[in-house]
């Protein structure tokens, strides 16, 4: 009864806990900027479907993509055993599942054990990959946005999932042999050895009946607070991607590539300037252009910086990275997330009004990244689940130009060429169809 009473706590525990989490996260998201993104539902569905839950992108490079995949429906599928083991662990019972599906449970547990094996021996070669090959995308010496936290979350949570597997299968095979024993609960229910965890069995056969019911015992429990503690911390690390991808990738833009928002202010004014629209007798106040800060994004843009995989492939295809230039457009992400979650430490800290004297721009994210930026959709095209670092770059540039006046000198001959000769060289407009020759 003890047991069942401590177990129960701790799954309310980690409910309420990890509600408070998810209603924190949507707020800081909410503090962005209103943006439609209802529309054409039909194709964003379909976006849903085969971005986050197939993976679509993810296999633009095979090895990993079937890695990736192996981890992620693994994983996923191995936990719909938790339902077993909640109900075992409310009730007191044992395999309770195992009664009345018959020989079915053992062809599910078995499916689930190759999973698993599947899940920890993809998790090894990830370990691998990070800090024994050293792929460059995922190193701390080229990129730092990488250093610290970064690299140790993922190595984190690499090594609670080979653990976790690794518990679950050290699990089955203990209690096969208390089952061969019949010892206790154990003896009323037979399910047989497992396909995995049958060559774990020798490992533990001499083990006296006390030491075998405390594996048991230990791993059962492990496995079980090793999910609930991982459902927790998924909601401080990169790897809230396994939740956020499927409404990320619904709500993301459906325009071509390359064609960029216009600020509706502007876009009106140009309008009436070319005669396509008429001027309102009451013109409306323009507010600021662009972003200064996290507030002036929109809360897509802040979406996409919590589902933010932090997987390097917008960084390793960007142009700008790619020839040196500051500018990382993972860092981009990460940079923003971080903001948020500085001010939700405000927040902690001095309450709902909590305002600070720093920004996005200039605090985080320097002058030199965003000018870098070539505007060519890389990063965008690239990422598994359609963030968009560009949009948030081109919204700090815009505050820079727009509303500071500081764009570099070369930009501002370009653009006094655009108003005065419609190009950005400084030709007369008859002699356009001299410039081609």
């Amino acid at each position: 009864m003890i047991s069942q009473i401590i177990f129960v706590l701790a799954l309310g525990l980690t409910a309420f806990y990890v509600s408070k989490r998810v209603m924190l996260i949507r707020k800081s998201i909410l503090l962005g900027k209103a943006e439609d993104r209802t529309d054409q539902p039909a194709e964003r569905f379909k976006n849903m479907l085969l971005l986050a839950f197939g993976q679509k992108k993810m296999f633009n490079r095979p090895v990993v993509g079937i890695l990736h995949l192996l981890v992620y429906v693994g994983f996923i599928l191995i936990n719909i055993e938790l339902l077993e083991i909640v109900i075992d662990g409310a009730l007191g019972t044992h395999r309770v599942f195992a009664g009345f599906l018959g020989s079915f449970y053992h062809f599910v547990i078995n499916f689930f054990e190759v999973l698993a094996f599947g899940v920890l021996a993809a998790c090894v070669i990830f370990l691998i990959r990070r800090n024994i090959v050293k792929v460059e995308r995922l190193q701390a010496s080229r990129h730092v946005e990488m250093k610290g936290w970064a690299s140790l979350d993922a190595n984190i949570i690499l090594c609670l999932e080979i653990l976790l597997m690794s518990a679950f299968l050290t699990m089955n095979a203990a209690d096969s042999i208390l089952q061969t024993r019949g010892l206790g609960h154990f003896a009323e229910v037979q399910t047989g050895s497992f396909a995995i965890s049958q060559y774990l069995v020798p490992l533990l056969h001499s083990s006296s009946d006390g030491a075998l019911i405390f594996v048991e015992r230990f791993t059962w429990w492990f496995h079980i607070l090793g999910i609930l503690f991982f459902t927790i911390y998924l909601t401080y690390s990169k790897h809230l991607h396994i939740v956020l991808a499927f409404p990320n990738t619904y709500f993301a833009d459906l325009e071509p590539k390359g064609k960029m928002q216009n600020m509706p202010a502007v876009a009106e004014e140009v309008k009436i300037m070319l005669g396509l629209s008429q001027a309102p007798e009451t013109p409306a106040e323009i507010g600021g252009f662009g972003a200064k800060d996290v507030y002036d994004l929109s809360w897509k843009s802040l979406m996409d910086a919590y589902t933010c995989t932090e997987c390097g492939r917008c960084t390793s295809s960007c142009p700008a990275n790619i020839t040196g230039k500051a500018l990382s457009p993972r860092k981009i992400m990460t940079d923003t997330r971080d903001r948020l979650e500085e001010i939700q430490r405000g927040w902690a800290q001095h309450g709902p009004e909590f305002k600070d004297e720093k920004s996005l721009l200039g605090d985080y994210i320097t002058d030199e990244e965003i000018l870098a930026c070539t505007s060519c959709n890389a990063c965008v095209q690239e990422c598994p689940v359609m963030i968009s670092p560009l949009n948030i770059i081109l919204e700090l540039r815009r505050f820079r130009v727009m509303e500071e006046s500081k764009a570099p000198q070369s930009w501002n001959m370009m653009f006094q060429n655009l108003e005065t000769s419609m190009s950005p060289w400084k030709f007369s407009p008859d002699q356009r169809m001299d410039w081609n020759r």
